[in-house]
């Protein structure tokens, strides 16, 4: 196949993945993407506290290939083995729930990762690509939200949430009705920093009563530094009940949560956070795998195609990027 010029609309770790695929196929690639950085919810933030993971807190590895790329980021210390204190809060209270599980985390946070990824590939960061539309010589020509137009191009790659992807997909109907049946949970993400370290020996929680899904003590993870740091993830239900409330109602029902989880009267937080997941996770899991019309020029992936980790928002980029012709 000679080169073709490739648009990837998406830098999480599913465009990541379709784009590195097919820059090492001699493809011309660019990345589009709204926010300002890499990773989508991999999403970390800097602070003058340390490094806070506010989306995707760790990645596990499955499928044998991904296993295998996995070993060579961490021989580049790209990610590195977390393995926490790990309990679980349910009805009858918390208490500790070891477990087999493998889980990393990129260094020195979760988004570190998919910078070393995207490496040298061409990223247009800070670019919402509202629309594309294929001009008279059948080429696709992207529009972003402030009126600027970027092509022409080949072949496009959609690697956003479902619900994003629909407006995206309107001249590929099929993959657009796919996507609208792929729906996504909401998810609120509460970040604290102490000056003194908790008196608990709680490093990871699952949760399972109340609103929290999920506790961790972020400081905890390998290459983080700086003061005792703790990231709280609400459950979907809790989050679509409060989707619209003001970051200062969350904060303060999250604080109180995590309180009763610890067994702790919280001291006040030197440093707070709160956002808002629109699209958290898929609601179900899906077996696509990725989609394409190949007549149009147009793909999709994502880790709602095939499952929900992280492990498979790369394995959906891989194949992706194997169906474009």
């Amino acid at each position: 196949m000679s080169s073709l010029r490739i648009a990837v609309i998406g830098a999480g770790l599913a465009g990541i993945s379709a784009a590195t695929a097919l820059n090492e196929a001699n493809h011309m690639v660019t990345i589009f993407d709204k926010s300002r950085g890499s990773g989508g919810r991999m999403s970390s933030k800097r602070t003058e506290v340390g490094d806070l993971d506010l989306g995707a807190q760790y990645f596990t590895a499955r499928d044998s290939h991904f296993r295998q790329l996995l070993q060579q980021w961490l021989d580049k210390g790209w990610v590195a083995e977390w393995t926490p204190r790990l309990f679980r809060f349910d009805q009858q209270g918390l208490h500790e729930s070891a477990d087999q599980q493998q889980r990393f985390v990129g260094t020195p946070r979760m988004s570190a990762l998919s910078r070393h990824l995207i490496g040298d590939l061409r990223f247009q960061s800070q670019t919402r690509i509202a629309q594309v539309h294929r001009d008279d010589d059948n080429q696709w020509q992207l529009s972003d939200d402030v009126g600027a137009v970027h092509g022409p191009f080949d072949r496009i790659v959609v690697a956003v949430p479902a619900p994003q992807a629909v407006a995206l997909l309107k001249q590929a109907p099929l993959l657009a009705q796919a996507a609208a049946q792929a729906t996504m949970d909401a998810g609120w993400t509460l970040a604290l920093a102490f000056e003194q370290s908790l008196p608990t020996p709680v490093e990871a929680c699952f949760v399972r009563s109340g609103p929290l899904d999920w506790i961790s003590r972020n400081s905890t993870k390998p290459g983080r530094g700086g003061r005792d740091t703790w990231v709280v993830q609400s459950t979907p239900g809790w989050a679509a009940d409060h989707l619209d409330a003001d970051h200062e109602t969350i904060a303060t029902h999250l604080q109180q949560a995590l309180s009763e989880v610890l067994g702790l009267t919280l001291p006040s937080p030197a440093s707070l956070h709160v956002h808002r997941w629109l699209y958290a996770r898929p609601t179900d899991q899906c077996n696509w795998g990725a989609l394409a019309a190949p007549e149009l020029g147009i793909y999709v992936c994502g880790d709602w195609c095939l499952g929900g980790r992280l492990e498979n928002a790369w394995l959906s980029g891989q194949q992706a990027a194997k169906t474009v012709q």
